[in-house]
């Protein structure tokens, strides 16, 4: 596989561009090589600058749940784009988006359209902070909710602490108040709300999370959160920009049957536009301006160009049942590769929920941040290119969630399967 065009261009981004990237991931630093640069996209395909088809399961990193270029959303981004693309005025684009946001997601009455997930779930923790008083806030070691300051902070040792900023430009103080829990571990989170009682405000988590590879809510965990949280005087937050509207059509709250008292959006509901939101109880959204006294407010948020593409997005999954079809090519996946996985059991293992995967390279479930950082990261790396070679475009990271589209077929899904088993050998092979 030529690479010639993309190490030239990579070249030239990191004479202007830090890394030469706009986001860090993306620079492959975790896997060694040459980041390809995309010329264009159709379907569940990617096309780099050297030509190269890669079948896709990054997705832009998740919002691209119907595929790359579907024609129903391109035909309504060319549609607003024809009528203007950004007014800071109000639109009857924002009101319908909204209806349908709220009808698809069991905890919401109302909800504020932002510009990324990271506004999304500082204005929730803002919101939760001023509705209970309080001031400390609970998070878990491998869940990222954004790059602002509050929650930036490295990974705890399981028991709840005081979070330490994890880059450089982060005070202190910034991260005093945010507490450092071991995800799947309520005992932890006891310790938190003990540490510094009547003062926890929230608890935000990924329900599924997707950003320590995916790892599932062991049985009762948020439940568990959701009985702590109500007998404490907290809020729980979901923080649902990766499994929003992709888990099933009201996200993991539906799937789980658990309801947050707020819930962050991003990825799906723009369609692969930038957009983020947050909402919750009508109460609680009662609080933020102009209504109430909580100030958030974005030039962008709510563009037309967002908006359409988001509701084009959501009327295509409703109306092919989208997340039965997500689920089935999630679960051929899974029943495809297992019995080719048997000779690796004790050195790999596939974790799935829905429509989102990792394969970790791990003695044993990972279930927490301790153990994804545990992972063979060296073999990860090797299967990493494998894969690439093989023309299958995967996250370049241990560290990331995977995601299949409406646009994959079941022959892309058994090649993928295929290929991953060819990659895992030829990983395990060279160690």
């Amino acid at each position: 596989m030529t690479t010639a065009r993309s190490e030239r261009a990579f070249e030239a981004a990191r004479r202007v561009l830090p890394g030469g990237v706009d986001s860090p991931v993306r620079a492959f630093g975790a896997v060694g090589g040459t980041p390809r640069f995309i010329a264009r996209a159709e379907g569940a395909w990617l096309e780099d600058v050297d030509g190269n088809r890669l079948l896709d399961y990054v997705g832009s990193w998740g919002p691209m749940i119907l595929g790359h270029g579907h024609p129903d959303v391109r035909r309504a981004i060319a549609e607003a784009v024809a009528r203007g693309w950004s007014y800071g005025a109000p639109t009857e684009a924002e009101t319908e988006l909204a209806e349908a946001v709220v009808a698809a997601v069991p905890s919401l009455e109302r909800v504020r359209f932002v510009n990324s997930g990271t506004e999304a779930t500082m204005s929730a923790i803002r919101l939760a902070r001023a509705a209970t008083g309080r001031r400390a806030v609970v998070k878990f070691a491998g869940c990222y909710h954004g790059h602002h300051d509050a929650l930036l902070v490295q990974a705890g040792s399981g028991a709840a602490t005081t979070g330490t900023p994890s880059s450089p430009g982060v005070p202190p103080g910034c991260t005093a108040d945010t507490l450092v829990c071991r995800y799947n571990d309520l005992a932890s989170v006891e310790h938190a709300f003990d540490a510094r009682p009547g003062d926890v405000a929230a608890v935000i988590v990924e329900p599924v999370a997707g950003n320590m590879g995916v790892v599932a809510p062991r049985p009762g965990f948020l439940d568990g959160l959701r009985q702590l949280c109500s007998a404490r005087g907290a809020l729980l937050i979901f923080d649902e920009v990766m499994t929003g509207l992709r888990l099933a059509r009201g996200g993991a709250q539906e799937r789980f049957g658990i309801t947050p008292d707020l819930t962050t959006l991003g990825k799906v509901i723009g369609g692969g536009m930038p957009v983020g939101a947050y909402g919750g109880r009508a109460d609680l959204m009662a609080r933020i301006s102009p209504e109430g006294d909580v100030y958030q407010a974005g030039t962008l948020s709510g563009n037309p160009v967002a908006m359409a593409a988001g509701r084009a997005t959501l009327a295509v999954l409703e109306r092919l049942d989208g997340w039965s079809r997500l689920e089935r090519l999630g679960a051929r996946l899974e029943a495809a590769l297992a019995p080719r996985l048997e000779p690796y059991a004790d050195r790999v293992r596939l974790a799935r929920v829905g429509s989102m995967f990792t394969l970790f390279f791990s003695a044993r479930p990972v279930e927490d941040f301790d153990a994804a950082l545990a992972c063979d990261t060296g073999a990860f790396g090797r299967y990493f290119h494998a894969m690439l070679e093989a023309g299958i475009h995967l996250p370049p990271s241990q560290f990331e969630a995977n995601f299949i589209s409406l646009a994959h077929t079941e022959d892309d899904i058994d090649r993928t399967a295929a290929a991953m088993a060819d990659a895992v050998a030829h990983a395990l092979s060279d160690a």
